[in-house]
């Protein structure tokens, strides 16, 4: 999972981007990049850290230019590394910058095409390099000392027919202007809006609305699943939808968890769909546990306040925030290593006592997975004095990895994996565990009759990835790059690689 902004402007975007970049920072902690172009030449900056931290003075005031585009990463397999930091550069044709956020489920097939046949060489393991060096290759066998905007719709076009996964991305074209697009079946989110200035009009794509919000850009729309859009370098706005029978079926996990709940995604505002969410776990809890002791709710930061206010409403239960956040340490599930993840959630979380004491406590989590968390939240709340721990999920159990682009672990290091949910009830240490129906959280996503969304990819739960490419074979090769041995593998290699050079 990442984030993505574009913006060409009339004025200096140097500051609209980084600014953008700490608005998506959820969406992205473990590094961060931006480019721009002032006519001749690009200036980039980009590094592992936070935005606020990559970005000095004195990189903001080298970032020149009226164009550019930015990201902030969450690597989806293997260790954090400066080098896979995006954006990635080519210098042919023309010099091409992009910024990606998923992952394409046939990107060994592609590098070794991109090797053998079409003369490219990829040098780091991140597939954003794979996917620009298609688009150069789609764009240098125009043949063109000039292109146009048909020349460029027709390369993602044949993109599209090449990539196969959950992306969407920005791209920037020296000299031509402004690219995002997005693939056939829409998994990945990425929006477009306009402001318009004294000067002239600007326009931004990015991964969620309130990047658009935060610099007083006006929403157009998401684009259209397979669609691409582009900027040129006299301010006009040209869009194509450039795939074979698209199919619009956004990622579920965005509105569970992912995406900011004050964004607008496939005309969804996130936050009422959370609200939904508490609202049908309520009526489950009516349904499967009427009599039940509950004293009050309390929600596990922060993703999972809007779920938990909206259940305790519906149940007529008190509702209160049994736990204080400790806002600069970063998410637990993704960390590399299990000791780290042990260690980091007392680091994060705290009980305040009174709110535990002598009482029956529901909390309520967006989702279980892992459970390594869960199963330590349960315990603090214990250790708090609660009488009795009892723990909700706006989600259903998560079962299966994600292969589009969220670096969920491999599939033995779920806890809901060949699991029953009794025996996850065990794991964690709650005296009652209630999931979410996927029935219904697809119905509290998109309310019929207000969205286009035809359906949603919800693999993580029931194992059906949309693309209909993904095999027995790819999910044995995921487990061996993304399970904590490997990580762990990576990281002491990288960490032998620092130590030699130290030493030279």
């Amino acid at each position: 999972m990442c984030g993505i902004v574009g913006i060409f402007g009339v004025n200096p975007v140097n500051q609209a981007l980084y600014d953008s970049l700490l608005v998506l920072q959820h969406r992205g902690q473990d590094a961060a990049g931006i480019v721009t172009f002032d006519g001749q030449r690009l200036h980039l900056r980009k590094d592992n850290g936070l935005a606020r931290d990559v970005f000095r003075t004195r990189h903001m005031i080298d970032l020149k230019g009226n164009m550019g585009i930015a990201h902030v990463r969450y690597p989806t397999a293997g260790c954090s590394s400066s080098a896979e930091a995006q954006p990635f550069y080519v210098n042919s044709p023309y010099g091409i910058t992009l910024a990606h956020n998923g992952n394409l489920t046939n990107a060994e097939e592609l590098k070794r095409d991109l090797f053998e046949d079409d003369l490219r060489h990829i040098n780091t393991s991140s597939d954003s390099e794979i996917l620009l060096n298609v688009l150069a290759h789609e764009l240098q066998r125009l043949g063109k000392i000039r292109i146009n905007e048909q020349d460029v719709f027709k390369a993602v076009a044949a993109l599209h027919k090449r990539c196969r996964g959950g992306y969407a991305a920005v791209a920037m074209i020296n000299g031509y202007g402004i690219l995002g697009f997005r693939d056939p079946f829409g998994i990945r989110p990425v929006v477009f809006g306009k402001r318009k200035t004294d000067s002239g009009t600007e326009y931004m794509i990015a991964s969620e609305s309130v990047a658009l919000d935060s610099q007083d850009f006006e929403l157009i729309r998401d684009l259209e699943p397979g669609e691409a859009v582009f900027i040129d370098m006299r301010g006009k706005l040209h869009t194509y939808n450039c795939a074979v029978n698209p199919v619009r079926s956004p990622c579920i996990f965005e509105f569970v968890y992912f995406a900011r709940p004050d964004s607008i995604i496939e005309d969804i505002f996130v936050h009422k769909a959370r609200s939904r969410m508490g609202s049908k776990l309520a009526k489950k809890i009516q349904r499967v546990w009427p009599d039940h002791d509950i004293d009050v709710v309390i929600p596990i930061p922060d993703t999972s306040r809007t779920a938990a206010l909206e259940l305790a409403n519906t149940l007529g239960l008190s509702y209160t925030e049994g736990f204080i956040k400790n806002r600069y340490i970063g998410r637990t599930f993704i960390m590399p290593g299990q000791q780290v993840r042990k260690k980091s959630v007392r680091q994060k979380l705290n009980a305040i006592h009174s709110e535990f004491k002598g009482k029956n406590v529901l909390l309520v989590d967006d989702s279980i997975v892992r459970g390594t968390t869960s199963k330590q939240i349960v315990q603090m709340a214990r250790d708090a004095g609660a009488k009795k721990v009892y723990f909700a999920s706006a989600a259903p159990p998560v079962r299966y990895p994600n292969v589009y682009g969220i670096d969920m672990p491999a599939a033995s290091e779920l806890v809901a994996h060949d699991r029953s949910e009794e025996e996850i009830q065990q794991i964690i240490g709650s005296d009652r565990l209630i999931f979410q129906d996927l029935e219904d959280l697809i119905a509290a996503v998109v309310k019929k009759g207000k969205s286009k969304v035809e359906r949603f990819d919800t693999s993580v739960f029931d194992k059906q990835y949309v693309t209909g490419d993904v095999s027995h074979h790819y999910l044995e090769q995921l487990e061996l790059l993304r399970g904590d041995t490997a990580k762990q593998s990576q990281e002491s290699g990288n960490n032998n690689l620092i130590d030699l050079y130290n030493n030279e």
